[in-house]
């Protein structure tokens, strides 16, 4: 059994797609439309066939608003929807800072890696983490 695909709730699927692209890095892999919304996944650029992260709608109206409550209870406990491995999680912060992104946890050590919380504009808080 392996993972191919987990999401992340988002309010505007083309500024996610912006921000996980431009910002965190990842490469856009599958764009169709789906309705009002877009079938939107982007992947590593390190493994372009492995997991994929879908950048899903969180207004979908058939499940009656229970993604928001979902996201916006995350957020306001300060919990993150995910977390990202990264080699070097101080060039990372500093890369992601130059481009103006608001970390609402500085790299900290926990236990035996370093984690750091950023905003991702779409309403998530996202962890990245090095061991």
């Amino acid at each position: 059994m392996r993972i191919v695909l987990a999401s992340v709730l988002v309010n505007d699927q083309a500024r996610a797609l912006t921000f996980y692209t431009e910002i965190l890095g990842f490469v856009k892999k599958d764009d169709m439309p789906m309705g009002d919304a877009r079938w939107l996944t982007v992947v590593s650029p390190e493994e372009s066939d492995g997991a994929q992260l879908a950048l899903e709608p969180d207004d979908n109206p058939l499940i009656n608003g229970a993604a928001l409550t979902y996201k916006q209870a995350l957020y306001e406990a300060r919990i993150p929807a995910t977390s990202f491995a990264v080699d070097d999680i101080q060039a990372e912060c500093a890369r992601m800072k130059g481009l103006g992104v608001r970390f609402t946890m500085e790299p900290t050590q926990t236990g035996p890696a370093f984690v750091a919380v950023l905003d991702d504009t779409c309403g998530n808080l996202i962890q990245i983490h090095q061991p």
